[in-house]
């Protein structure tokens, strides 16, 4: 049927209005926008909501397609619609599309718009009628919803203000801004207290920006870079007041609007004409930051709605940055904690050369840890723990742990009788832990460790361990081996034996130690780690510390998942011109003839100002494994950093250092060999015991 049948275009649908004034009445009136289109798709009848709505007069309009009047609508897209509709005859509802009108040509607004076809009484098709309803409110509340709603999902994804400011400024560009920058003050991002933040000397640093055409103007800062806002300008402003506030860049432009580099000195970007908004971030009632978020025509100025929105946002991120605060206050404390329970200076060795490391993992400090004790007989005592948490507890425990290892290791115990003492600690510290009320569970407590004893003299190392990863060992021309050691149950459980096992050394060997975290890197493989420990042990001549750098001096270290203890040590044989040994018999004649044997070794050592004290001290000791051990007498010296005085014997009755009166005869002499010596002790071995004393090497005598 031709577009004819209407009657008259010009007369608003005369035609149909005059057998339905009434009905006709009521829809020109109607406050929602309605229009009549003929089979071409032409307006033939608009009502007044309609055209107030468009802004686009009722002339305008009838007898030409809606691309004709309104160019800035997806036209296209709108006429398929209503093509589809003339075609098939079923309605569309509801389908909502976006465009600027003649009134506000600056404001986008969104509009519900609803379809069907239009039939007369013998089925004839007679075109389209469209209802339209503004709903710009509720499209934008939907989309501040939407924009509130991905800010939350971020604050709760990370505790690193930079990934968080990162989303923030995902989340606003280009929804809410063209720009954005987020600055916090320096002092926060580490950990400190907000109170006072604004001294007058603090500075900002930035920690996002992004925008929709690059990095924006040109002088603005970087990412973790220093930046300050210029005395006076409106960001100063805002960050003394704590008030969120609009502007509006005038048309010759402005300087000093957004912060700048503090360091370089680089001029302040000249803002084109745009609008700005200043948003400061507020955390436990304090000014931590300011966020700027700025955006260009053709797109509408803020409102008051947008500032609403963008106070919210930052509102939310700002609890992010708080938590993060604290996390990083923690953290930072944690740390300190545990780098003052490591040990600070690892004492010098003639016979073992080491190097250390610790990495705390991006989650936080952990109880990880290690040793180098060195212990009687030139020995050398290599330890490394892992206990179980994060935190300034796990930290804590494990300077507890490290202070009992010491201690057991001066008693020149067996690694597999430590890891004994040191479990039964553990049960003791898990019951200090079981809450006395039985509806709390007790605080997560264990640890693992490795216990290695290295004698440079036999050139062999025991081992023991208690659930850690056994060590890998690499001698000159071998490749790298993880030894069978037994595992032992972890450091906690109780009731349950460790095992020792020996392995033989070269010179040169290599002994990594190693806590899991080194191989708990997120999303890779296990073995990953593990070859990249074969890797950098493969060259076992290079430098201990170029050793470690490879192993953790990585850049995806902050993805580890677990913090790292790593003690890389080589191996160094005592030769025969720096021990001597003699065996003596049960005899007090042979006491005489040992004190000879000492002095002629000393002198040949150029040692001859301790030649008096170690007679003394080979006198009194093998006096006392005559009198009373039995069996064989076997006397050594060895030459290291001290020098070490050791005799042998096969009893296991441990001496007893006791104070003589007066008028007695004997009682002496253990007293004498604990103020001639440096120190002095007992250590058992499978068939005797060794009391040792150690005396200084003068300075001036050359090693």
């Amino acid at each position: 049927m031709s577009s004819g049948s209407w009657g008259d275009r010009t007369s608003e649908g005369g035609e149909w209005q005059s057998g339905h004034s009434l009905v006709g009445q009521f829809l020109a009136r109607s406050p929602i926008g309605m229009a009549f289109m003929d089979t071409d798709l032409r307006y033939v009848w608009i009502n007044d909501a309609l055209e107030q709505l468009g802004g686009v007069s009722r002339e305008e309009r009838l007898g030409k397609r809606l691309g004709d009047v309104l160019p800035r609508l997806d036209a296209v897209a709108i006429e398929s619609v209503l093509r589809e509709v003339l075609e098939t005859g079923r309605p569309a509802v509801d389908v909502e599309y976006h465009g600027r009108t003649r009134a506000e040509p600056d404001r986008e607004h969104a509009y519900s718009t609803s379809f069907f076809r239009l039939e007369d009484d013998s089925g004839g098709v007679r075109g389209v009628c469209y209802m339209v309803l503004d709903v710009t409110d509720r499209w934008r509340a939907r989309e501040y919803l939407a924009l509130l709603s991905r800010a939350g999902a971020w604050t709760a994804r990370t505790l690193d203000v930079f990934s968080l400011a990162e989303g923030l400024a995902e989340v606003c560009v280009p929804d809410l801004a063209d720009l954005i920058t987020v600055d916090i003050f320096d002092s926060v991002l580490q950990g400190e207290s907000p109170d006072g933040a604004l001294s007058g000397v603090e500075r900002l640093r930035r920690v996002a920006r992004r925008g929709t055409d690059g990095d924006g103007p040109e002088g603005i800062a970087e990412v973790g870079r220093l930046v300050q806002f210029p005395l006076g300008s409106p960001g100063a402003q805002c960050l003394s007041d704590g008030t969120s506030r609009r502007e509006a860049v005038p048309a010759q432009g402005c300087a000093g609007w957004i912060a700048t580099d503090a360091l370089l000195g680089t001029a302040a970007p000249i803002l084109s004409p745009c609008a700005l908004m200043l948003v400061p971030v507020r955390a436990r009632g304090s000014v931590v930051g300011m966020t700027t978020l700025l955006r260009r025509a053709p797109r509408e100025a803020f409102d008051d709605d947008d500032l609403l929105v963008a106070d919210e946002i930052v509102g939310r991120a700002a609890l992010g940055v708080e938590s993060a605060r604290q996390f990083t206050r923690e953290r930072n404390t944690a740390l300190a904690l545990q780098r003052f329970l490591l040990p600070r200076r690892i004492a010098a060795q003639a016979t073992v050369e080491v190097a250390t490391r610790y990495l705390p993992s991006g989650g936080g400090v952990g109880g990880d840890w290690f040793d180098v004790i060195p212990l009687s007989g030139a020995r050398v005592a290599l330890v490394i723990g892992d206990v179980v948490g994060h935190g300034i507890n796990a930290a804590a425990s494990m300077g507890r742990l490290r202070t009992a290892v010491r201690t057991l290791a001066n008693l020149d115990l067996a690694p597999e009788e430590i890891l004994a003492h040191l479990d039964d600690l553990m049960l003791g510290l898990i019951a200090e832990e079981s809450p006395e009320d039985h509806g709390q569970a007790p605080s997560e407590l264990g640890a693992t460790c490795l216990y290695a004893v290295c004698d440079p003299v036999a050139l062999t190392c025991v081992m023991a361990r208690a659930g850690h990863p056994p060590p890998a060992v690499v001698g000159p021309d071998r490749p790298v081996v993880l030894p069978d050691l037994p595992a032992g149950p972890p450091l906690g459980l109780g009731g349950l034996p460790f095992e020792s096992a020996e392995i033989e050394l070269a010179e040169g060997t290599l002994l990594a130690l190693y806590t899991d975290g080194l191989f708990e890197v997120r999303g890779q493989d296990p073995d990953v780690g593990l070859a990249r420990l074969y890797a950098a042990l493969a060259s076992p001549d290079r430098p201990l510390e170029d050793m470690c750098g490879e192993l953790l001096d990585r850049p995806d270290a902050d993805g580890w998942d677990d913090d790292v203890a790593l003690l890389i040590a080589r191996i160094h044989g005592l030769g025969a011109d720096r021990v001597t040994s003699w065996d003596l018999p049960s005899d007090p004649a042979a006491v005489s003839g040992a004190r000879a044997m000492a002095g002629r070794c000393l002198e040949a050592w150029g040692l001859s100002d301790l030649v008096f004290t170690t007679e003394l001290l080979v006198s009194e000791l093998v006096t006392n494994a005559i009198r009373y051990a039995s069996g064989p007498i076997r006397l050594r010296l060895i030459r290291e950093s001290v020098l070490t005085c050791e005799v042998f014997d096969s009893s296991n009755v441990s001496p007893r250092l006791r104070h003589a009166r007066t008028l007695d005869e004997g009682g002496r002499g253990l007293f004498l060999v604990a103020q001639l010596s440096r120190r002095w002790g007992t250590r058992y071995t499978t068939d005797g015991k060794i009391i040792w004393a150690e005396q200084e090497i003068p300075q001036n005598v050359v090693a």
